[in-house]
């Protein structure tokens, strides 16, 4: 946009290298998604919702198959009819109801526990694999139909921060 032709082909050069290696590092080919952290010798293979974000974001750090593969597995466990779960149900540390003592919920915070604020990441990573708004928007309606009544029974007016995995 600046017309620096050079630092812009300087950094396009960088970016492929980095996106390279975020999946070098990051893909699991055996599950189909990405680690949800990936060290030199940790790696942690839990279906957590943080990688919609290398799809959903305009910078994306996966395209193509990868980036469907991971739509399609966030899709198939993560995503409830009120966002999404912080861990699949079908993890052994899954904990589907946020409740009991503040120790009981903050452990279930991050395992289980539905943020909806990630809906909006999770449609706009579907959208970018499936290319189609018109394709999608019939099922982003149908989803946003569901709050309806939740606007009317919690908070009057105001989506819930989080709500039971199960």
């Amino acid at each position: 946009m600046l017309g620096d032709h050079i630092a812009s082909d300087s950094y396009l050069v960088h970016a492929g290298k980095l996106q390279a290696r975020f999946e070098a590092v990051f893909w699991d080919e055996e599950k189909g998604h990405l680690y949800d952290v990936a060290g030199d010798s940790d790696f942690d293979g839990s279906l957590r919702p943080n990688q919609i974000f290398a799809v959903s974001l305009h910078y994306a750090l996966l395209k193509g198959e990868r980036a469907r593969r991971v739509v399609d597995v966030v899709e198939r466990e993560l995503l409830t009819p009120y966002g999404l779960r912080t861990l699949s149900a079908n993890d052994g540390r899954y904990r589907g109801h946020y409740e009991g003592d503040v120790w009981s919920r903050d452990g279930t915070y991050h395992q289980g526990t539905v943020w909806p604020w990630l809906a909006g990441h999770f449609f706009f990573a579907k959208l970018s694999v499936t290319g189609s708004i018109e394709e999608l928007l019939p099922e982003i309606d149908q989803w946003l139909d569901r709050f309806t009544e939740h606007l009317r029974e919690a908070g009057l007016g105001q989506v819930s921060e989080i709500f039971d995995g199960d």
